[in-house]
């Protein structure tokens, strides 16, 4: 990620750059994405081996073919899905899980808003582009697992470059969703702490505060 950060304020979310994997099919709801038996968690710490656990191994856990399961993805950190990715329950484990796998960014045809706003809460942007587009991006991906893309929040765009060309491709990011992270609002916790000497001031002049 790019953008302001220091330990008194939020950081900001202007881009993320990494190498891509693509998850091709509509409707990949959040139990696809972590089932359910693996939520029962403490911390969300080590969610990520369990991500698509139930697409990605069989009964004897042995592994199907799933990017996820490849050797030329492992390392990447921006996910190209297509359409109503993320449906299903509105579990947060779900982007905690593509999180600790790597995840930083994801490009889609489309999110359901809950997954969307829960990935938001950690700092991931969910940017969209129609279908040809987010198909051009799965297959350059897949045809060269290096490149490294850049998915630029405050352009709207995701940059890339191969041998034979360089790439520009508009996306569109929701306009609360890219004030929240160009701002360096999106993480209100963090918001919170860089803001309690305001939060103390307004705290000890409200008369029912003692």
């Amino acid at each position: 990620m790019s953008g302001s950060s220091d330990a008194d304020s939020v950081p900001s979310v202007d881009s993320v750059s990494g190498t891509g994997v693509p998850i091709r099919g509509n409707d990949i709801d959040t139990d696809q994405i972590i089932p359910a038996r693996f939520m029962k968690v403490v911390t969300f710490d080590g969610l990520g081996e369990f991500a698509f656990f139930d697409q990605r191994f069989d009964d004897a856990d042995n592994q199907k073919d799933h990017p996820f399961n490849e050797r030329r993805f492992q390392d990447a950190s921006v996910l190209a899905v297509n359409a109503n990715f993320g449906c299903g329950s509105s579990r947060e484990h779900a982007p905690q899980a593509l999180m600790r796998w790597g995840i930083d960014a994801i490009v889609g045809e489309s999110f359901a808003e809950i997954f969307a706003g829960n990935c938001l809460a950690l700092g991931i942007p969910t940017v969209t582009a129609d279908e040809e587009t987010i198909s051009e991006l799965q297959t350059t991906v897949e045809n060269h697992p290096d490149t490294e893309l850049t998915v630029n929040v405050e352009t709207e765009t995701v940059s890339y470059e191969t041998d034979e060309q360089s790439t520009t491709l508009d996306v569109a990011v929701d306009p609360a969703q890219r004030t929240a992270l160009v701002e360096g609002i999106w993480d209100t916790t963090a918001l919170m702490k860089s803001n309690a000497q305001a939060i103390e001031t307004t705290a000890a002049d409200l008369p029912y505060v003692q």
